[in-house]
């Protein structure tokens, strides 16, 4: 962005009088941190960084830099630094989340970009997306199936960014419902996000890649750590759909195998040992999900 656009872009937040917080969940992230909360200084009233643990100077740095810091006795997982972050910022009064990430890849200077609808209030949950021909081959794909997986059909352009912007009303949505803590947290914030009806909006960002801009997750250990975590998240939320019905259908086919089990034995006499083995494979975890479905469907209704 150009420094006359800046310029331009600053005042339109300060005019409005929405309190801004910066949010960045770090693990030993002290080479960039440093400039990435000087340089989201000027955007926001606070940058807040959640040490999630680390064991370098990201600390240090950050405090030299002028952010906040909330430390994690321990390494928790970024969807704890979000939730770290949302609960500050609801108990600070904050208008506006901005979540980013410390490792360089987000340009500060774009905040402004993202905190606008939430400004002129066209929009609770800002989303940025990076266009493909920014990324490398392999995470175009990791991101395509991962976008597949999480947007659920809203038409969501890029659900992993971590670059993106929150509303009061998306904030206290968030606090209390998200449940992971790994790295499939803004998947699950969208799919909460579409559950309340809140209003997703994107903005296109620039993201650098390169060798100084490597995130500290294995973008294959990422993605399979993500898919795991949205089918647990799909299956709890509607457990006698995604448990409780498929289990429904295994054991009514093994109660009718069985049946012709028995009706041959009857017939014949002839014990058909595959037969009564095939009956088994569907009837007895058949019943065990429908009584799991079951379980967790009165557990989620407890729980309301």
């Amino acid at each position: 962005m150009s420094e006359t656009a800046d310029a331009a872009l600053v005042p339109s937040r300060r005019s409005g009088k929405m309190k801004t917080l910066a949010a960045i969940p770090c693990f030993n992230e002290e080479i960039a941190i440093g400039s990435v909360v000087l340089t989201a200084r000027p955007y926001t009233d606070e940058v807040l960084v959640i040490d999630d643990g680390c064991t370098d100077g990201t600390v240090k740095v950050a405090r030299d830099a002028g952010a906040t810091v909330i430390s994690h006795d321990a390494r928790m997982g970024k969807g704890r630094g979000i939730k770290s972050a949302l609960q500050y910022a609801v108990d600070h009064n904050y208008d506006c989340l901005v979540f980013m990430d410390g490792d360089g890849q987000h340009d500060p200077r774009e905040i402004p970009l993202l905190t606008e609808p939430i400004l002129t209030d066209t929009a609770d949950l800002v989303i940025g997306f990076r266009t493909f021909d920014q990324m490398p081959l392999y995470r175009r794909f990791g991101r395509a199936v991962l976008d597949l997986a999480s947007s659920n059909g809203s038409g969501i352009t890029d659900s992993q960014c971590g670059f993106r912007a929150l509303n009061r009303k998306s904030m206290e949505s968030m606090l209390g419902t998200l449940r992971k803590n790994d790295f499939s947290t803004e998947s699950e914030m969208l799919r909460i996000a579409q559950e309340k009806h809140l209003r997703i909006g994107e903005t296109p960002i620039y993201c650098k890649y390169g060798e100084q801009y490597t995130s500290t997750k294995n973008p294959i250990s990422h993605g399979i750590e993500v898919l795991g975590s949205l089918f647990w998240i799909t299956v709890e939320r509607k457990p006698l759909l995604h448990i409780g019905l498929p289990g429904l259908a295994a054991m009514l086919a093994g109660i009718f195998l069985l049946l012709q089990f028995l009706q041959g034995f009857a017939e014949t006499g002839i014990v058909l040992i595959e037969q009564g083995m095939l009956a088994s494979l569907f009837l007895i975890p058949g019943t065990i999900a429908l009584i799991l479905g079951l379980m967790l469907a009165l557990i989620a209704r407890l729980q309301e």
